[in-house]
């Protein structure tokens, strides 16, 4: 890739960025009020992201070897009592984070 590619490239993706951050200012500015869907979207969206993500990491757990599943499982539930506790999202994914790197490289 030349320089002039890479420039190019991170030129669109910023510009791309920049569109998707101020279109729903642009759509939804004047109105006094947002629409219902939007609102709805907007509380249900998150945790549905959320247990998406969730899926996405367990999808390829081994039940084989107890190394296999137990440093998931015990971050897992780690991460969310985190969550539950404290209610911090970035801090209950950066200890679960941890735990997880701890159990794998120095437990199991």
């Amino acid at each position: 890739m030349s320089r002039a590619h890479a420039m190019i490239s991170v030129a669109i993706m910023a510009l791309v960025t920049i569109m998707i951050r101020f279109l729903p200012f642009v759509i939804f500015g004047k109105k006094q009020n947002t629409p219902k869907i939007i609102t709805y979207l907007g509380k249900v969206l998150p945790h549905a992201i959320m247990a998406m993500l969730v899926v996405y990491c367990l999808k390829n757990i081994s039940f084989a070897s107890v190394g296999g599943f137990l440093p998931e499982l015990i971050a897992g539930a780690a991460t969310a009592g985190l969550y539950v506790w404290k209610k911090n999202t970035l801090l209950s994914i950066g200890l679960g984070t941890v735990i997880y790197m701890l159990l794998v490289q120095l437990v199991f």
